[in-house]
């Protein structure tokens, strides 16, 4: 029995299934986890939504950036941008079972017994990883409500850029969305800057990588995540790993095998989509 974390799928579901067969991946008694982002920009979202949700209890995924711009494109609160590759979803005849499932999916996943957390981009420094379950929680109900067609309408935005306990609200709601699911860098302080996305180094002055904020409260939690591109698959630290290798942009897909051992495997991919 295996436990894999698989990068960002976006929708390259001919890649993902070579990189199963890579790995012998064996349904019946291994176990994947999804970083998010099955969707959006690769050719076949609708074929990777069905096969990890064929995959029941086998397999869980955390909600992504791109998951949740698709869900708002669904309920008409945001436009189909021209970059976007998800219109096989939109136009598929069991469209609205895929995204009630899409929507039912956690922005976070916490194993306390593995003391082993998963989560699309990152965490605000300020946060344990109780803590991030726990907002992540307040999310996820608006998603599984009966409001979750307000929360699309209110979701875009930068601000607020620092997590204050007191907030409440949409601003509330749209700073743990941004940081779980857009978060790259930040500064000694909180504050993030969500439209640097370049590799290390490129950032603005001042600002880090979320995972290299030394006084952070999660320091002693294992954490994968995804979302960066520029990283690819890459350990940071003693406990931080990241698994987004851009295989829609022409790079790779990536499995990171955390039991019964650790080791990182992947497939290279052809170009799908231009870095936006």
């Amino acid at each position: 029995m295996a436990l894999y974390v698989i990068g960002d799928v976006q929708g390259c579901y001919d890649e993902l299934q070579r990189l199963l067969e890579q790995i012998n991946y064996d349904p019946s008694a291994d176990t994947l986890w999804f970083t998010g982002d099955l969707v959006n920009r690769g050719p076949q979202s609708l074929q990777v939504l069905h096969f990890v949700k064929s995959l029941g209890a086998h397999a869980l995924t955390v909600l992504g950036n791109h998951d949740l711009h698709m869900l708002a494109v669904a309920e008409h609160t945001e436009k189909y941008r021209r970059n976007d590759t998800f219109r096989d979803i939109l136009d598929s005849s069991d469209r609205d079972e895929v995204l009630h499932w899409l929507r039912q999916q956690p922005l976070v996943h916490f194993d306390t017994t593995r003391n082993l957390l998963l989560v699309h981009a990152g965490l605000d420094p300020a946060w344990t990883a109780e803590q991030a379950r726990s907002y992540a929680g307040e999310v996820e109900a608006v998603l599984r409500g009966e409001r979750y067609h307000k929360f699309f309408a209110h979701m875009y935005g930068n601000k607020p850029d620092r997590w204050d306990p007191s907030l409440t609200g949409w601003d509330r709601l749209r700073f743990i969305t941004n940081t779980l699911t857009r978060l790259r860098y930040c500064d000694y302080d909180g504050h993030q800057i969500l439209d640097a996305k370049g590799p290390l180094g490129t950032q603005p002055a001042g600002y880090h990588p979320w995972f290299e904020i030394a006084h952070r409260k999660a320091v002693d939690t294992r954490i994968v995540f995804g979302h960066w591109a520029a990283l690819g698959a890459a350990k940071h630290g003693d406990n931080v790993y990241s698994v987004d290798s851009g295989c829609a942009w022409g790079g790779a897909l990536s499995a990171l095998r955390l039991e019964p051992d650790i080791a990182f495997s992947g497939v290279e991919c052809e170009k799908k989509s231009e870095i936006d």
